[in-house]
């Protein structure tokens, strides 16, 4: 496998990276059919849920309730999870995270690894901290393998190489083909289908995500569409499951109002294809499953997230509804955020797990329009909270431009003070104003004004003020 790029670019620029997204014609026309493709399936999907919104309202309150006391339901998790025979251990960041899965790995001597699909593990960059080790990891979800051949980021949550057309994918493929592979889908899945079969059967560990987790019963819930997350954790000797704090549930009861939303809002699917129910290791009498089973439990900023204005993000589930819906993000795609989560929600989880200085750009990276909330099965309030960022920026001093900083200012001097006022609208109209009397727009602002006027015009002042205008023609008529 090559070296994966799973470190985030440190100089990465969200306006730069759209600007390069936009030109690419190929990329342009794979996300112009997403909103054809997944977001009406997601639509169709609703209306087909009798009392959809009451679901979505039930799950949502599942979310809320389990975060209040987010500390109890994670002790009765370790305590259902060691009463069924596995280990658990808390990480506080990625490298803590890591460090416990390459333990566990050298203890066990193994030296070949397969992951099923796993947002947390592309958030702790696992991937990039085993290949510095030379243990060989293989990602055996589809879309994953792909990218992790062609050395390549997620570029959705659900659908990881959605940025390639099948042309590029045939091409990827055809290297450890070693032969030219049609562009057919059948022919390109079989091949990835054999070659993933034969590292399911070598490997010594299986490393997993976690959908939900269930505190009453220590159950781990893995939802995919291919059957490879049954592999992955039923044949390896060892099963290490990753999981974000978050995804811990109370109750087995509860699993139904997820299941029910999950798949409708990621693929617009009734049910995806495989739901598996992990509970710890085989016990004798049971056929199938690791003999060894290791659940990790990732803070990674998510406990300060849990203190903050902000709490609600921890609701997502990673389903990907937002990105289908958000009108940016199928314009530029999932790369031009830079960061492992992408789209809306990505706009607003990279900032605060990789820091707001290092990602500016991204709370304005929104129209504000409120699809992503429409379509969100947890109906999570995410243009919201990116007012709240952008508010945020306004109080770190390394954020502010001091050129936005003195306009403001003179603004606030110059409402203050009513003949500063009149003057200065006296002075616009008799001059930009003058200037375009025949043309309600200027063309181009001077200065670093000219990013506004690049993509659009700029209104004009009138040419006479309505002060102006009033002592002379209001008070007569």
């Amino acid at each position: 496998m090559p070296k994966t790029d799973y470190i985030r670019e440190t100089h990465h620029e969200f306006l730069d990276a759209s600007a390069d997204a936009l030109a690419n014609q190929g990329l342009q026309q794979i996300l112009g059919r997403l909103g054809d493709s997944l977001g009406k399936k997601n639509r169709e999907a609703w209306e087909q849920l009798p009392n959809s919104d009451l679901v979505r309202e039930r799950a949502r309150t599942i979310k809320d309730e389990t975060l209040a006391e987010l500390d109890k339901h994670l002790e009765t998790l370790e305590r259902s999870v060691l009463a069924r025979g596995g280990k658990v251990y808390f990480a506080d960041d990625g490298e803590e995270a890591c460090r416990q899965v390459i333990d566990i790995i050298q203890a066990k001597g193994a030296k070949k690894v397969v992951k099923s699909k796993s947002m947390t593990t592309e958030e702790i960059h696992l991937n990039h901290a085993l290949e510095v080790l030379g243990i060989e990891t293989v990602e055996t979800d589809l879309g994953e393998y792909i990218i992790q051949l062609a050395g390549h980021r997620p570029s959705h949550i659900v659908g990881p190489a959605l940025h390639l057309s099948a042309k590029e994918v045939a091409e990827i493929l055809s290297m450890p083909a070693g032969e030219t592979l049609p562009v057919e889908r059948e022919v390109l899945a079989g091949f990835a289908r054999k070659q993933l079969r034969m590292n399911f059967a070598q490997a010594d560990v299986g490393i997993s995500g976690v959908n939900f987790a269930v505190a009453e019963t220590g159950t781990i819930v893995l939802i995919s569409n291919e059957g490879n997350a049954r592999l992955t954790t039923a044949l390896p000797k060892t099963h290490i499951a990753i999981m974000g704090m978050e995804k811990v549930i109370p109750k087995l009861a509860d699993l139904p109002y997820f299941l029910k939303v999950l798949a409708r809002a990621a693929t617009g699917q009734k049910l995806s294809v495989y739901t598996s129910l992990i509970t710890g290791a085989r016990h004798e009498g049971e056929l199938d499953g690791a003999e060894e089973f290791h659940l990790i439990i990732l803070d990674n900023g998510r406990s300060k997230i849990l203190g903050s204005p902000l709490r609600e993000s921890l609701f997502c589930i990673r389903c990907g509804a937002c990105l289908n819906a958000c009108p940016i993000y199928r314009s530029v795609g999932g790369h031009a955020y830079g960061g492992v989560y992408a789209g809306p929600i990505g706009a607003v989880l990279t900032p605060l797990y990789d820091g707001l200085a290092a990602n500016k750009h991204l709370p304005h990276a929104s129209s504000l329009c409120g699809a992503c909330q429409a379509a969100c099965p947890v109906k999570i309030q995410i243009p919201e909270m990116l007012i709240q960022l952008r508010e945020q920026m306004h109080h770190e001093p390394a954020l502010k431009s001091p050129l936005e900083s003195l306009a403001y200012r003179m603004w606030a001097i110059t409402l203050r003070r009513p003949w500063m006022y009149r003057l200065g609208s006296w002075l616009a109209s008799r001059t930009l104003g003058w200037w375009k009397q025949n043309d309600r727009w200027l063309k181009r602002l001077p200065g670093k004004l000219h990013g506004w006027t690049q993509k659009r015009d700029f209104p004009a002042p009138a040419p006479t003020r309505f002060r102006d205008w009033w002592d002379k023609e209001g008070k007569q008529s």
